[in-house]
């Protein structure tokens, strides 16, 4: 394939895969704002366990399917990245723009290391997650509202929204992972404060202004100025976006000039 449509396949990948992931973290927040807000669901960490579950069936249903390959992930590496993922999670439930970057590095330098895809870092991961979810969820949600999960009043309408916020989560942490390993972690902040304004915006019109203010519109607007400034810097010559892209290209004439240097050494 010809560098230009490799260059255009990459780049529809990387629209498709910052699309995925916006609509997914977008709409999983309206949901869970639906059902905490209309039907008094306020057991974030409980219904984040929840998530996790049903992403674990998934990657379950994906290596029956081939999808998943076997992979090691060393045990305290799991442990390490389950505690800082958690506490990751509880920034983003406050909010989308607490997309760290530590998190995102963290989770880069173990897919290289050990040569894990999305897939097969999340085939690790979600297990754990879910299982130390489920276990302390409860206790700090009870914690933070005085109230017992137990002792919720369950209905048809709840229960939909709790399974439409899981099937929504498989989605969610799935795009996280293949983000992660597609784009550089200021692109990753990108995105998050993208997503912030979405649900911002769509938040204003699903429950009203709460929430939206003079100084909330006002950062809005310096992020969207902020990501187009970014966009043009990125793409101008000798940006990171531009350098990350055409690093494996510039080695090449080197190498090839090695080479050549190499035959002639051995005809003298």
């Amino acid at each position: 394939m010809a560098p230009a449509g490799k260059a255009n396949e990459r780049a529809a990948a990387d629209a498709a895969a910052w699309m995925f992931n916006v609509v997914t973290s977008v709409g999983i927040i309206i949901v869970n704002k639906a059902l905490m807000a209309t039907y008094g669901f306020s057991f974030a960490t409980t219904l984040t366990g929840l998530h996790f579950a049903t992403t674990t069936l998934m990657t379950v249903v994906l290596r029956c399917l081939g999808y998943i390959q076997t992979s090691h992930l060393p045990f305290p590496e799991l442990l390490k990245f389950v505690i800082f993922a958690n506490f990751s999670i509880v920034g983003m439930n406050v909010s989308l723009m607490w997309n760290s970057v530590g998190f995102y590095q963290y989770v880069h330098f173990l897919q290289r290391k050990y040569s894990l895809s999305s897939f097969n870092l999340l085939g690790h991961t979600a297990p754990a997650q879910a299982a130390s979810l489920l276990l302390l969820g409860p206790f700090l949600d009870y914690w933070l509202t005085n109230k017992r999960v137990d002792s919720y009043n369950y209905n048809i309408e709840s229960m939909m929204f709790i399974i439409l916020s899981c099937t929504i989560a498989v989605g969610t942490n799935l795009s996280q992972f293949i983000c992660i390993g597609r784009f550089t972690a200021v692109s990753f902040q990108v995105l998050g404060h993208m997503k912030t304004i979405l649900v911002l915006i769509l938040g204003f019109f699903f429950f009203g202004k709460e929430g939206l203010n003079l100084h909330v519109v006002l950062g809005m607007v310096i992020a969207v100025v902020g990501m187009i400034w970014y966009g043009n810097a990125s793409s101008k010559p000798g940006g990171k976006e531009r350098r990350s892209h055409s690093l494996p290209t510039t080695r090449q004439p080197k190498q090839s000039g090695l080479s050549e240097s190499t035959e002639l050494d051995g005809k003298v």
